[in-house]
């Protein structure tokens, strides 16, 4: 008998920060940009300095790079001028007194159209024929009516968007020249960025078109910001302000190795804490807007949960790093394959999963259709399951009626037992999350609850919870559940075939 099970591979944007830490994408407002005078010295200084001439030559040197990287990416580097029109509905109190309706203004209630313009920068990528192709973010272009770019020569051409994405935060926009002449920047390779690096950043910050600054790679692999749900980040201290977002993050071969996107601030001003999106993570991307205007994101079909040291000597995989597939979708790729709620992932393809932002990553650029392997430990057994990708749908990522079990199992610890007043007498798993229209919602599941067992078999840790959940040979799931000083037995979910 064939039991079907659905998980999505989906993860919620992580949006970190201190208390009063704005996270700030790098689109700016045109005309936002204050104006601050420098102060003029006392007295004009005439001495020179003396320098040890090889130090000098290595200086002179240093400086002679960042000219050339910048002479020569610059013309690359646009700026995205985008225009978006907004209808706000028009409450007229008058419009109902007839007298009020011969009078001019008096009798309007129709919906009144804004416009507002912004801009971003960006930066040509690719060349095919006539079109030429810009790298942006997609919170600089989305909602936009029209869309303008401004090259580093200052000419300007309409601008017509390709394709965008929203979990990735990039978009591409392109442009029709005869001008073959026109530059276009090296790609570089992302993964060898190391911290440490020396970086650029170009683009139209506050409006000011054209501009460079010079720092390091500060981190890798960051996340947050709210912006994109997929991405890691490059962090550098090179100076990002509003109006940086979709320009490139270059290294001293003059070669893009991100794309900035958003910037930490307490002022809303640049305090050293830029983040760009790995062009690695890019590039496929790149191809997929041109031929299908969008990205198709592979599909495995489980919730996946990044679990503390606690949780995973709970569920007996010792310091493994890794992904809970803490749910599963009934009908997924991974439930077809014979992936079973509670697996803990530690490889895809034999590489080695860190954490769940970089399995949902690599999951999501495998091609709809191609077969991969995933490698799980399930209680003491480690197993390598062929899955067949799927493409991800929203409609069926959404769809959480399917989701099974339909909550987060998690450990009932000492401190939680005294949070919750649960006595130590009962062993078994306390219910989290549940999700809205599930199978643990049909059978009354609540958060808060404690499972005891399941089909009546005793269960005290989450590896017990998970093994005892497994489907294999059954029909019916029922729970035993401790809520309020009660224990009651659910209803029985007919498992579907």
């Amino acid at each position: 008998m064939k039991k079907i099970f659905k998980i999505v591979l989906g993860v919620t944007a992580v949006a970190a920060a201190s208390a009063g830490i704005f996270l700030l994408s790098c689109r700016v407002n045109k005309g936002s940009a204050n104006v601050a005078f420098a102060e003029t010295p006392a007295k004009t200084r005439t001495s020179s300095v003396e320098l040890p001439q090889d130090s000098l030559a290595v200086t002179q040197a240093l400086q002679g790079t960042f000219r050339s990287i910048s002479s020569q990416v610059l013309p690359a580097v646009v700026e995205v001028d985008v225009t978006t029109k907004t209808k706000v509905q028009n409450y007229n109190p008058f419009k109902d007194i007839p007298f009020f309706n011969n009078i001019p203004g008096f009798g309007d209630d129709e919906d009144r159209e804004y416009e507002s313009s912004a801009l971003g920068s960006g930066v040509i990528v690719r060349r095919n024929g006539k079109t030429f192709y810009v790298l942006t973010n997609n919170h600089v272009v989305e909602k936009s009516s029209t869309i303008k770019i401004k090259l580093n020569d200052e000419r300007e051409f309409e601008g017509k968007l390709v394709g965008a994405d929203e979990r990735i935060d990039i978009a591409l926009v392109s442009f029709e020249s005869d001008d073959q002449s026109i530059t276009v920047a090296q790609l570089g390779n992302s993964d060898e960025v190391q911290q440490g690096d020396i970086v650029l950043a170009l683009g139209s910050p506050l409006g000011y078109f054209a501009s460079v600054t010079q720092g390091i790679v500060s981190a890798t692999g960051r996340s947050g910001g709210g912006i994109g749900s997929i991405s890691d980040f490059i962090q550098t201290d090179a100076a990002i302000n509003q109006g940086n977002s979709g320009g490139p993050l270059v290294n001293i071969y003059g070669e893009v190795i991100g794309i900035n996107t958003w910037i930490a601030s307490q002022s809303g001003g640049s305090q050293g804490l830029g983040f760009s999106i790995p062009i690695n993570n890019i590039k496929t991307a790149i191809d997929q807007f041109i031929n299908k205007g969008k990205i198709s994101y592979g599909w495995l079909g489980v919730s996946l949960l990044e679990v503390t040291q606690e949780y995973k000597d709970a569920l007996e995989v010792g310091k493994q790093s890794g992904a809970l597939a803490a749910e599963i979708f009934i009908g997924s790729p991974a439930m077809k394959g014979g992936m079973q709620a509670g697996d803990y992932i530690i490889a895809l393809n034999g590489k080695d999963v860190k954490d769940v932002n970089q399995l949902v990553r690599d999951v999501g650029s495998i091609p709809a259709g191609e077969t991969a392997t995933i490698t799980v430990k399930r209680g003491t057994s480690t197993l390598d399951l062929k899955i067949r990708m799927d493409e991800r749908e929203d409609s069926v990522v959404s769809d959480s009626g399917k989701l099974w079990p339909g909550f987060v199992a998690t450990p009932l610890t000492d401190d939680t037992r005294k949070k919750i007043k649960v006595p130590a007498k009962i062993k078994g798993v306390l219910v989290a999350d549940v999700q809205e229209k599930s199978p643990a919602a049909a059978l009354r599941l609540q958060k808060g609850d404690i499972v005891t067992a399941v089909n009546d078999r005793k269960v005290t840790t989450v590896a017990e919870f998970y093994e005892a959940l497994n489907l294999s040979d059954k029909t019916e799931i029922w729970f035993d559940v401790y809520s309020d000083g009660h224990t009651i037995s659910t209803g029985h979910y007919k498992v579907e075939e």
